[in-house]
């Protein structure tokens, strides 16, 4: 007769191997990276649309919670209330609608630093008049390192 040793069977030598408990984290960071890049994308296309080299200025920024209303001034003295253009006459029953609905809005004067001073003055009364009393002037925060001087204003 052929004997058998005696030990473990075959099938108890084979033990089941505990279920993975980690997490594939790639996809996930692919996904995040993904939607970094989108946003990083499109915030700045969120901006006022109006382009305006401001002028620089060391005050901190004004806290509120409301959107405010922007103004801006071009270079070339166009006015633009949010994104829609007016000129200077057309501004005061624009701007009287709008303090009608909510006077005590905040409103950002965007003026552009070689813009006529005499515009962005009549842009500031024109507001004042129509009965908004949160007005402010807006300012780029002031760069460290020296600026390379505006060729407009250069003199020879």
């Amino acid at each position: 007769m052929a004997a058998t040793l005696s030990g473990p069977s075959r099938s108890r030598r084979r033990r089941r191997r505990p279920p993975l408990a980690e997490i594939n984290v790639t996809p996930f960071v692919d996904v995040m990276l993904v939607l970094l890049v989108v946003f990083m994308v499109t915030a700045p296309l969120l901006t006022t649309g109006v382009a305006v080299d401001l002028p620089e200025g060391s005050r901190r920024p004004l806290p509120g919670t409301d959107a405010p209303l922007v103004v801006s001034v071009t270079r070339d003295g166009r006015v633009f209330v949010e994104e829609r253009e007016l000129v200077v006459g057309e501004l005061a029953p624009v701007l009287q609608a709008l303090a009608a609905e909510n006077g005590g809005r905040r409103v950002f004067v965007r003026g552009d630093r070689a813009a006529d001073y005499g515009t962005v003055v009549a842009v500031v009364s024109a507001l004042k008049e129509a009965g908004f009393v949160r007005v402010a002037l807006v300012t780029e925060p002031p760069r460290t390192a020296a600026r390379p001087p505006d060729p407009a204003t250069r003199t020879r």
